[in-house]
């Protein structure tokens, strides 16, 4: 028998998630070869996708939202005291612990990407575009946090591996799959309704964060082009 299945994420939450562990790594690996001018772009299609997911975590649809998924603490508590049970929790998207760690990564990921945009090397072989709205010790300290915080992601990511593979092997329940096809199962009994999302409101999103992404790439200089 198969069991049915609803729809949970939209396309853009789910692009949004791959692309920024692809994006992710790749500045990691550019960073590690010294390859700056792809440093530089791939640290403005992070922000991008940062600005684009925080518009969508009040524009879009439900499970997309902050609202959706940000619970207090009594929740997650509660959460927790049942998170040894072998039963599966389909959640409406994120659960009360997991949409914590979504905040922890996107305050993680804005504030590395935020420092790269301030920073300056001592060799002065690179400079973040806002770097000129710092003094040089500024700046520089801009660039050390820039790489410290690279870790604190480093140790979020790992937690969050640790969370699949243990709600994989514990709960027999693939968080992977329904970020892939936007599809969980309904568990036996409940009453679940397909997703429903607004391309229009996803395009304006996108507008809006290519837009901030372009603009802070220049330095906010509009009248010069940025140097790569």
């Amino acid at each position: 028998m198969t069991r049915s299945t609803t729809r949970v994420w939209d396309p853009t939450v789910r692009l949004f998630h791959w692309l920024l562990v692809a994006l992710i790594a790749f500045s990691w690996w550019s960073g590690e070869q010294h390859d700056l001018e792809r440093h530089r772009l791939s640290g403005y299609a992070i922000l991008a996708l940062i600005v684009f997911r925080v518009y969508w975590g009040f524009f879009g649809p439900r499970t997309a939202r902050f609202s959706g998924f940000v619970r207090g603490p009594g929740a997650v508590v509660a959460y927790l005291k049942g998170i040894g049970s072998r039963r599966a929790h389909h959640a409406d998207g994120h659960n009360p612990l997991g949409g914590w760690s979504v905040i922890a990564m996107l305050l993680a990921v804005g504030a590395m990407v935020t420092a790269g945009l301030f920073s300056s090397d001592i060799d002065m072989l690179y400079d973040g575009p806002l770097a000129t709205y710092l003094d040089f010790d500024q700046s520089s300290a801009a660039s050390d946090w820039h790489s410290a915080i690279f870790n604190v992601i480093l140790a979020l990511v790992a937690l969050h591996v640790v969370a699949v593979v243990f709600y994989l092997v514990w709960k027999r329940q693939n968080l992977v799959r329904p970020m892939v096809t936007g599809k969980r199962p309904v568990a036996e009994g409940e009453a679940a309704s397909d997703l429903k999302w607004s391309p229009v409101r996803a395009v304006i999103g996108i507008v809006i964060a290519v837009a901030f992404a372009w603009a802070v790439s220049t330095g906010f200089q509009f009248g010069n082009a940025p140097a790569y």
